[in-house]
């Protein structure tokens, strides 16, 4: 189906703002019901927030970067937009689904594209059982966190806290530890993508954890269970010859 209908979307920013009213003006703005694509102007941040506002629209998004890094977006350009949306490689992202179990009681979801972390609130590190489908890997980690990644998200905090970089097709998820105590030896592991992670924390009012699916935090869990979310689905475009999986596989050779 041909794009005609565009829905923007800017960041609260100068750059952002004015770019999107040069768009509105030469495109047209429709409204996000009747779309068939959201441009997004802004950063990464910008665009991890429109994704998560859109999560169920399934209209695709097409990212312009008026931010700085930009590495979801495409470069900015008033012209051709059109042709340039039509052209578009897909790239299709399922986010990680946390359950996360605070002290007080309950469950709590929230969805994540780049990653859900585990992080210590004191200054006392933390104390992490791993379990993967039910079965006990990791009987105690002593760390200031832990993390698991999708490969989208496997260039941000993931790669920061030395874990790999996944190819966007790999089909499995990194489990990171952030600068890990005991066990000593223990770089992470690669799960595969169908694989149920369940982290119970131990000593959690001597050394309180927090979970946090991207922006969204949950205070003083006890117990948080990650998955794929494989019946939500994310599409991204980006310009021909520059997609999302030869800009994952490009980081793997950045010195």
């Amino acid at each position: 189906m041909a794009i005609e209908k565009i829905a923007f979307a800017a960041a609260p920013n100068d750059n952002a703002e004015k770019s999107a009213a040069e768009l509105r003006a030469r495109y047209g703005d429709a409204p996000l019901e009747e779309a068939d694509v959201i441009v997004a102007l802004g950063g990464d941040g910008f665009m991890l927030q429109t994704m998560h506002a859109n999560m169920t629209r399934n209209t695709p998004i097409y990212g312009m970067n008026r931010g700085t890094i930009g590495f979801l977006m495409n470069e900015h350009g008033p012209d051709d937009l059109l042709e340039r949306l039509n052209n578009a490689e897909s790239s299709v992202i399922h986010p990680l689904r946390m359950e996360a179990e605070p002290e007080s009681g309950g469950v709590q979801e929230a969805l994540a594209i780049n990653e859900v972390s585990l992080l210590r609130q004191s200054r006392q590190a933390a104390k992490v059982q791993i379990s993967v489908d039910g079965k006990e890997r990791v009987e105690e980690l002593i760390c200031d966190g832990v993390l698991v990644a999708t490969p989208a998200g496997s260039t941000a905090y993931n790669l920061s806290a030395h874990g790999p970089i996944l190819p966007l097709n790999a089909g499995v998820l990194a489990l990171t530890p952030i600068s890990a105590f005991r066990p000593r030896r223990w770089r992470g592991a690669l799960m595969p993508r169908e694989a149920r992670i369940t982290f119970k924390i131990r000593e959690i009012y001597k050394r309180p954890v927090s979970a946090v699916a991207d922006a969204f935090e949950v205070r003083h869990v006890h117990r948080v269970t990650v998955s794929e979310a494989r019946d939500i689905s994310v599409n991204l475009l980006f310009d021909a010859e520059h997609g999302l999986e030869e800009r994952i596989l490009n980081e793997q050779f950045i010195p």
